[in-house]
C-alpha cells in the first residue's frame, strides 16, 4: 500500500515552472531567515549531503573515516527516498557524497533517477579507482549533472600520500579519458577537477591547473583549501572571529548520514558534534526546526557561536552575507558552478579576505603556573 501511495505521489510531481516559484520563494525566505537572524524558519534548506554509502576502499590521512570508524553498509532505500520526497519541493542540489566512495553504493544510479525524478540535480564526487570506460559511459547515459573529480596532488608523490590504495597513473587515465569521453559525446555534465590543497602538494598548484585545464572535457579546475582539522588540528574559530553566523545553519548544506542521522553541517559530524534528529524517527521538517536546530541559530545569530566546541574547532570558511545572499538568490546548482570561481579570486587574486573568513590556528593555551610552597620553619 505504501509504495502504491508513493508512486501516485511521484506521478503528481509539481510542473517544472512551477517547482521553479516554489524553489525561489524558499529561497527567498531562506535568505530573510538569515538577515533577520530568526532561529525558526518557514522553509528547508537548498541543497544536502547525502551519504549514501559509508564504504570506502582508500586511506586518506586527511579523511575523518580514519578517525571515525565506519560500517560497511549502504543507505537504506527508505531513508533515501523520504528524504527525497519530503525535500523535493525545495531541495535544488543533492551532494550524494560522504564518508564513502559512491561507486561502491550497488544503487547509486537508482538513487540518480530517483531525484531526476523529483527535478533535483545531483552532484558526486569520486576518487576515481572504479571509473574504468564502461562505467564511464553509464554515467554519462546518466541524469548526473556535476562530477567532482578528486586528484590531490600533481606528482605520483604527493597524490599518493594522500590516497593511499591509489595509483597515480591508474586514477589520471581514468579521469583523462572520461573527460574525454564527455567531450566526444558533447555531454553537459559538468566536471571539476579538484585538489585539496595541503602541505605535501602546496608547491604543485601551477602544475595541477596548467594539466587539467588542459584536458578536453574538463569545465573547471578547482584548488580546495583543506576543511577538515586532521592534518591541522590546531586550526578553528576563535570565539570573536565569529563576525557573521555560519550559513550551514539557514541555508544548507545538511549532512545525512548513511544510518539516517542528520548533522546540521557536513563538518558537525567530523567534530563529533551530535545529531540534531533522524529520518526514520521525525520528518525532516520537524529536524530543520527542531529545538537543537533553533539553539544553533539562536547562538549564531547572538555571536555566541565560539561557545559551540563544533564550531570554534571548525575549519569551515564563512562567508561574508553578501555571498549568502547571492548564493540564495540563485539556483543551488549555478551556485554550484560559481564556487570554484569565487574562491579563485579571494585566495589567488588577493581579493580582500573579509569576504571569506578562513579559520585561523588557534592560539595555544598558557601553561598552568605551579605554584610552589615552602615549609615554615
Amino acid at each position: 500500500m505504501d509504495s502504491l501511495i508513493h508512486r501516485q505521489r511521484d506521478a503528481l510531481r509539481l510542473r517544472p515552472a512551477t517547482i521553479k516559484d516554489v524553489r525561489a520563494w524558499n529561497r527567498a525566505k531562506l535568505l530573510w531567515g538569515y538577515l533577520t537572524r530568526q532561529s525558526r524558519l518557514n522553509a528547508l534548506p537548498v541543497e544536502y549531503i547525502v551519504e549514501t554509502t559509508a564504504k570506502c576502499n582508500l586511506y586518506c590521512p586527511m579523511c575523518p573515516r580514519e578517525t571515525h570508524k565506519q560500517p560497511k553498509a549502504d543507505m537504506a532505500d527508505e531513508v533515501f527516498e523520504r528524504l527525497v520526497r519530503e525535500s523535493g519541493r525545495s531541495a535544488e542540489h543533492m551532494m550524494l557524497i560522504g564518508l564513502g566512495e559512491p561507486f561502491l553504493d550497488p544503487k547509486i544510479f537508482d538513487r540518480i533517477e530517483f531525484c531526476e525524478r523529483h527535478n533535483v540535480s545531483t552532484l558526486l564526487s569520486t576518487n576515481g579507482t572504479f571509473l574504468d570506460e564502461a562505467l564511464a559511459r553509464r554515467l554519462l547515459a546518466s541524469p548526473l549533472e556535476h562530477i567532482t573529480l578528486s586528484f590531490d596532488g600533481a606528482t605520483r608523490e604527493s597524490f599518493e600520500y594522500y590516497r593511499k590504495g591509489a595509483r597515480f597513473d591508474k586514477v589520471r587515465e581514468n579521469f583523462v579519458r572520461f573527460a574525454r569521453m564527455k567531450h566526444e559525446a558533447g555531454s553537459r555534465l559538468q566536471v571539476v577537477v579538484q585538489m585539496v590543497r595541503m602541505e605535501r602538494n602546496a608547491a604543485e598548484v601551477d602544475e595541477f591547473v596548467r594539466f587539467w585545464s588542459q584536458v578536453p572535457g574538463v569545465d573547471q579546475v578547482r584548488v580546495k583549501e583543506d576543511e577538515t582539522n586532521l592534518m591541522r588540528p590546531d586550526a578553528g574559530h576563535a570565539a570573536g572571529e565569529f563576525q557573521h553566523p555560519c550559513h550551514y545553519l539557514w541555508r544548507g548544506p545538511m549532512y545525512v548520514k548513511q544510518s539516517g542521522d542528520v548533522y546540521p553541517c557536513c563538518q558537525s559530524y567530523m567534530l563529533d558534534g551530535a545529531p540534531v534528529g533522524h529520518l526514520e524517527r521525525e520528518s525532516l521538517e520537524e529536524i530543520f526546526n527542531g529545538e537543537a536546530m533553533q539553539r544553533l541559530r539562536a547562538m549564531h545569530a547572538s555571536g555566541r557561536a565560539g561557545e559551540i566546541e563544533m564550531c570554534a574547532r571548525c575549519c569551515t570558511t564563512i562567508p561574508h552575507p553578501v555571498l549568502v545572499a547571492g548564493s540564495l538568490m540563485l539556483h543551488g546548482k549555478t551556485v554550484r558552478r560559481l564556487l570554484p570561481w569565487v574562491e579563485r579570486m579571494i585566495y589567488f587574486a588577493g581579493l580582500p579576505k573579509r569576504w571569506l573568513n578562513p579559520p585561523k590556528p588557534q592560539p595555544k593555551a598558557a601553561e598552568p603556573l605551579v605554584q610552589i610552597t615552602t615549609k615554615a620553619d
